[in-house]
C-alpha cells in the first residue's frame, strides 16, 4: 500500500497497477537470483545480477562458474557438450531439496547430496563435559552444532562420527585423548572409521544414532507408504507435490540412517563379543607415512562445521530415552541460491566434497526440473 498512498506514489508510473503480489515476485526474483561476486580490486565481495546465465536450471556435476578478475567477468564452463537447441545446464552446488524447494522453487529428484539437519550437544551438566568439550575443541569440533544425515552410505560426515565418538566416550578414553600416549594421533583420527576408540564406543555411538533418527521419524504426521499412496492417487498442485516430496525424501534418509546404524551396530557388538583386537592408528600404514608424534600437529579442524546452532544439550542416556519433542531438527541454511553461493564459499572454489564425503555433504542425482 505505500506504494500507492505514499506523497511520492503519484510520480511511480505504475502507482495503480503495482500489487502487493507484484512486489513479492519482484523481490523474490533478485533475491534468488543475486550473486556474489568481487569488488573490481578484488578485496571483498558485492551483490550482482547475471542475467542469461541465471536462467540456467540445475542438474548434476560440478561447479563450473567463476570469476575472472582481470576480464572483470563471470564465466562458466559447460559441463557437457550441448547441441544446438539443447538446454544448457550448471550444477548450483551441493544442496539439500529443502534449500531447493525454499530458496529455487523446486525438488530435485534422486538428489545424492540431500539431507536432513539435527542438533546435537553435549549437556553441560554432564560430569565429563569439559573432558569432553577439550577434546572436541583439539579436533576443532564445538560442543554443539547442526549436523546432517544424508541420503548416501555412510549417513554420517567424519565430523559428526568424530562427535558422537566423544559423546559417548569414558572418562578413561577421554583422558587417553588427552593426556595418553599418542594422544595427538588418536584426536587426528576421531573421524576416521577405520579407527574405533574402542568396539564399546562404536555400539554406543550407533545405538544412540539409531535411537535419534528413530525418534526424528516418529515426528512425522505421516508415514513414506502414506505420502507414496498421496502422490500415487491424488491430484496435487505443483506446490503440494513439492511439499510432500520434501517429506518423503527427508523420511526416507532418516529411515536410511536408522538402517546403518543398526547394522553398524551390530557389526561392533559382534566385534566386541569376538574380542577382535581395535586397529591401532600408530600401528597403521598411515602412520608410518605420518611425522612423529613430537613432530605432529592438532588437527586445527576435522572441518569447519557450518550453521552452529545452539539447542538443548544431551547426555547420552537422556539422549536415547529422550521424548520425541527433544530432537529438533531443522531444514535449510542460510545461503543464498539459483547459482549463488553462500557467503561461507569462494567463488572461485569447486563444491566441497565431505570427507567420505558421502555428501554433502553434497547434493546429488538428478532428474531435471524447470524453475519456478
Amino acid at each position: 500500500r505505500i506504494s500507492q498512498t505514499h506523497p511520492n506514489a503519484s510520480k511511480l508510473p505504475l502507482k495503480d497497477s503495482f500489487t502487493y503480489d507484484d512486489y513479492r515476485w519482484a523481490v523474490s526474483s533478485v533475491m534468488t537470483r543475486q550473486n556474489q561476486i568481487p569488488t573490481e580490486d578484488g578485496s571483498r565481495v558485492t551483490l550482482a545480477l547475471i542475467p542469461l546465465w541465471d536462467m540456467c536450471n540445475h542438474t548434476n556435476g560440478l561447479i563450473t562458474t567463476g570469476y575472472n578478475l582481470e576480464d572483470d567477468r563471470c564465466e562458466c564452463v559447460a559441463l557437457q557438450d550441448f547441441k544446438p537447441g539443447e538446454q544448457i545446464y550448471i550444477f548450483y552446488g551441493t544442496r539439500s531439496n529443502a534449500e531447493f524447494v525454499i530458496h529455487s522453487g523446486f525438488f530435485f529428484d534422486n538428489n545424492s547430496h540431500d539431507r536432513v539437519k539435527i542438533k546435537l550437544g553435549v549437556s553441560k551438566s554432564d560430569r565429563l563435559y569439559a573432558m569432553k568439550a577439550e577434546v572436541l575443541a583439539r579436533a576443532g569440533i564445538p560442543t554443539s552444532s547442526v549436523f546432517a544425515l544424508h541420503s548416501t552410505e555412510p549417513p554420517i560426515s567424519a565430523q559428526l562420527l568424530a562427535f558422537l565418538r566423544v559423546f559417548c566416550m569414558t572418562e578413561e578414553e577421554l583422558k587417553e585423548h588427552l593426556i595418553g600416549e599418542h594422544a595427538i594421533d588418536k584426536v587426528f583420527t576421531l573421524g576416521n572409521s577405520e579407527f574405533p576408540i574402542s568396539w564399546d564406543n562404536e555400539v554406543k555411538l550407533w545405538t544412540f544414532l539409531e535411537a535419534r533418527a528413530s525418534l526424528l521419524l516418529k515426528t512425522y504426521k505421516t508415514t513414506v507408504e502414506d505420502d507414496k499412496t498421496t502422490l500415487e492417487t491424488h491430484d496435487l498442485t505443483p506446490h503440494a507435490i513439492m511439499a510432500i516430496k520434501l517429506r518423503l525424501g527427508e523420511k526416507e534418509i532418516l529411515e536410511k540412517a536408522v538402517k546403518s546404524a543398526a547394522a553398524s551396530r551390530e557389526y561392533y557388538t559382534k566385534q566386541m563379543a569376538d574380542g577382535a583386537p581395535i586397529p591401532k592408528y600408530e600401528e597403521s600404514n598411515i602412520a608410518l607415512l605420518e611425522n612423529t608424534v613430537a613432530d605432529s600437529r592438532l588437527p586445527i579442524v576435522l572441518r569447519n562445521l557450518e550453521d552452529v546452532e545452539e539447542q538443548g544439550d544431551l547426555k547420552i542416556d537422556e539422549a536415547i530415552d529422550a521424548e520425541v519433542t527433544e530432537n529438533g531438527f531443522v531444514n535449510g541454511e542460510n545461503s543464498l541460491f539459483n547459482g549463488t553461493k553462500s557467503k561461507s564459499e569462494n567463488l572461485n572454489k569447486d563444491k566441497s566434497n565431505r570427507e567420505t564425503e558421502d555428501a554433502k555433504e553434497s547434493s546429488s542425482e538428478s532428474t531435471d526440473e524447470v524453475k519456478e
